[in-house]
């Protein structure tokens, strides 16, 4: 059965994205450029924020802070109250795999594995691996039950889109960070992944939504911008 859609906040719980002064520099030429600048965010429990801001605004940049895949200059960030950054490599594999799900505009899908596999393996990297009940019922909710032993290769584009996010949710991440989650679909195909992005949320899960897309934004609950690396 589908979650209840609305929001659930919860002001008086631990954030689940605490990201404090991060400041990343780059090298050109002879130059260093500042793709981010000061920027802080905290998410909430139940939250989901969509950042917006036009390429090269450092949304990718922060993105790949927020996930562990890059180290700030400068700043730190914590997800359920574990430090992510600044730690070695093999520590932030292992927390981005216990704490974070990660949704992009492509098929991050294993070939060689049917839909189920790829939900098990991804729920394998958690605090705690998810029951084969649970992750049916998480295919059943995403509205792919009778796709459970198909492969990769047969899905189609909103099939895969849907796939993408069940592996991305399977386990319960706290986090789950949405890069262009629907940059690949048809219209109608976007509007049934907002819907399911709001019915899935968990009351101690926060999502945060990277996107260009005006209906994207709409269906988050705040909406920051980026530009030129800050915030606002």
């Amino acid at each position: 059965m589908l979650l209840d859609a609305e929001p659930r906040r919860r002001s008086d719980a631990e954030p689940v994205l605490e990201a404090h002064g991060l400041h990343r520099f780059f090298r050109r030429g002879g130059e260093e450029v500042a793709a981010l600048r000061d920027v802080s965010l905290t998410l909430a429990p139940g939250e989901m924020v969509a950042v917006v801001g036009p390429s090269g605004s450092g949304k990718s940049t922060l993105l790949n802070m927020l996930a562990g895949l890059d180290d700030p200059d400068g700043g730190s960030v914590h997800v359920a109250g574990r430090q992510l950054s600044h730690k070695s490599a093999s520590v932030q594999s292992r927390l981005r795999g216990a704490l974070i799900g990660v949704l992009t505009q492509t098929s991050g899908l294993v070939d060689h594995l049917d839909v189920l596999g790829n939900l098990r393996l991804a729920g394998s990297f958690r605090d705690r691996a998810p029951s084969s009940v649970e992750l049916r019922s998480l295919l059943e909710d995403v509205q792919l039950s009778a796709r459970t032993h198909a492969r990769p290769s047969t899905l189609s584009g909103g099939e895969t889109a849907r796939a993408n996010l069940a592996v991305a949710l399977a386990g319960n991440p706290r986090l789950l960070l949405a890069d262009e989650p629907t940059a690949e679909v048809s219209t109608t195909e976007e509007a049934a992944l907002l819907q399911l992005l709001r019915v899935l949320r968990a009351d101690d899960r926060a999502t945060l939504l990277v996107t260009h897309s005006p209906r994207v934004a709409a269906a988050a609950d705040r909406v920051v911008h980026l530009l030129d690396g800050r915030l606002s």
